[in-house]
């Protein structure tokens, strides 16, 4: 575990304390030097387990704390596991979760017993450096942020377990069919989402194909299709 200074000029008020866990020590540094160098922040401390954030969760007192999901000692969503136990000793801290996957089960585990003070962002993103900064920020204020990518696959997760009959279909399949469902033709969605006619239409027979639509009338299966859509997103 180091203890980092800060660069830059502080801002009015005071710096926001910040912690970052994570067992790799080319992303701990990477995210270090974003946060380092953000003169509305304070880097206190960066650490590569779960031991040594808790260690210095308890010795600096931070306002919020930055980790990874899987970390040493378990390896398996440690950085939830740990989030979970800050919301009984220590709430008034807030947590980023930082991670590769965009899972929903690790979404709702994270948000599981309050959304406050609680960020789930994916590692890809990372690279700009305000979209941590805000993250910080918005947790800090008892806010929460959730990755457009894990919104996503939350929606999805929810449509699959409520209707099967939309269980297999792709993110690109759903965009596709919620387009339909809005009277769009082939050519508009392919317009809306830069892709070529051809693929929309590929993209649409596997749609009816997934739906058991693939034998009935054109006409019939396209309103049909987007019967089951509108009636998925209305429960």
């Amino acid at each position: 575990m180091t203890s980092p200074g800060a660069v830059g000029l502080p801002p009015d008020g005071p710096r926001l304390r910040v912690i970052v866990a994570d067992d790799s020590y080319l992303v701990r540094e990477a995210l270090g030097y974003l946060l380092r160098t953000d003169p509305r922040v304070e880097l206190v401390a960066t650490c590569e387990d779960g031991r040594e954030l808790t260690q210095a969760v308890e010795t600096e007192l931070p306002d919020v704390v930055v980790t990874d999901i899987r970390m040493p000692p378990s390896g398996d969503a440690e950085g939830i596991a740990f989030a979970k136990r800050l919301r009984l000793t220590h709430p008034e801290i807030g947590v980023v979760v930082v991670s590769q996957y965009a899972d929903p089960r690790y979404g709702l585990a994270l948000l599981d017993g309050g959304s406050d003070r609680r960020a789930y962002l994916l590692k890809d993103r990372l690279h700009d450096r305000e979209h941590l900064i805000a993250a910080v920020r918005e947790v800090a204020a008892g806010g929460s942020v959730v990755d457009a990518k894990v919104v996503e696959a939350l929606i999805a997760a929810r449509t699959a377990a409520q209707h099967p009959q939309l269980s297999d279909l792709t993110r690109r399949e759903l965009e596709i069919l919620a387009l339909m469902a809005q009277g769009k033709s082939n050519q508009a969605i392919a317009e809306n989402l830069f892709l070529s006619k051809r693929a929309v239409e590929k993209h649409i027979n596997a749609i009816f194909m997934k739906l058991g639509l693939a034998h009935q009338e054109d006409v019939s299966r396209r309103v049909k299709a987007a019967l089951i859509y509108l009636a998925a997103e209305t429960d």
